[in-house]
């Protein structure tokens, strides 16, 4: 059974906020892409680092319209640890629709 992972992201509320430049909302996708493999260490480390990492995924996450992964962060925060797999499913779906996101736009240009 294939996960539905069509509503990890707004996309129409990234493009509105982005004023529909595609390029812009290209380079904020490619670079929470990036940031997202420094999360993931993050979150699998020992300590409290996840605690800024949640929180930081959280505000990014809203900025591009991944309410799911924002909402995961935000009851993590208020729950611990506990709440890491969570913000883990959110964040993995979230970048999965993001690429197939992004491969849609390189086959329009």
């Amino acid at each position: 059974m294939t996960k539905d992972i069509s509503q990890a992201v707004d996309f129409p509320y990234l493009e509105g906020f982005a004023a529909g430049d595609f390029v812009v909302i290209d380079a904020v996708l490619g670079l929470f892409c990036e940031q997202a493999q420094i999360w993931i260490a993050l979150l699998e480390t020992d300590g409290d680092q996840w605690i800024d990492a949640v929180h930081t995924i959280k505000g990014a996450a809203r900025g591009i319209g991944a309410f799911p992964l924002g909402e995961a962060c935000e009851h993590a925060e208020a729950i611990g640890p506990a709440g890491i797999g969570a913000v883990r499913q959110a964040l993995d779906a979230a970048l999965l629709e993001v690429e197939v996101y992004r491969q849609s736009l390189a086959a329009k240009a």
